[in-house]
């Protein structure tokens, strides 16, 4: 899971970087998560992890405003805005799984935990965050706090207006592009 998540940082850092500033920024929130994911490995500090966890929310949510700034400014719907727009999807998902993280490391007992269930950790909120912002819902983990329930809730209810919003968007741009190919 953390080759998977350098990847992705190390990715994304490269996705953006034909903007100079934005690589800085995006490169500035990366670097402590980065470096809290690989120190956990050597050295147990919880203030650490949660540190790089918070990184990891707002390195998320800086990806998801850069690739959505993109996709909104297309006029063409491509194979790139595509990607971008699932890209998105799962980004969201991933930076929920670090809020429920840090919100679990602030005020352990936040979600109730089935047996058999892997270590509480980011590969355990990962797989809460995908279920929820799905809306699947298995029912092995339990939001057990109020606020923890109100952030699943809000979760599940992102996931679903995004896909609408942006799938209809990308429907009317597409059907717009095939009535003008057609007048031509």
């Amino acid at each position: 899971m953390d080759i998977f998540f350098t990847s992705i940082l190390i990715s994304a850092v490269y996705a953006v970087s034909k903007k100079k500033y934005i690589l800085l920024v995006a490169a500035l929130l990366a670097l402590p998560m980065l470096v809290s994911i690989w120190s956990d490995k050597f050295v147990k500090v919880p203030s650490l992890i949660l540190v790089g966890d918070c990184f990891g929310i707002l390195f998320m949510a800086f990806m998801v405003i850069v690739i959505l700034s993109f996709i909104f400014r297309e006029q063409e719907v491509t194979g790139n805005v595509i990607y971008g727009a699932i890209v998105v999807y799962l980004l969201i998902a991933i930076m929920w799984a670090f809020v429920f993280s840090v919100m679990e490391s602030i005020n352990p007992g936040s979600f109730a935990i089935g047996e058999g269930q892997i270590e509480v950790g980011r590969s355990l909120f990962i797989y809460y965050s995908f279920v929820t912002i799905t809306t699947l819902g298995y029912g092995d983990i339990t939001p057990i706090t109020a606020l923890a329930n109100s952030f699943s809730f809000l979760e599940a209810v992102i996931g679903q207006i995004y896909l609408v919003v942006l799938v209809a968007r990308l429907v009317g741009i597409h059907i717009s592009q095939s009535m003008n190919r057609e007048s031509r």
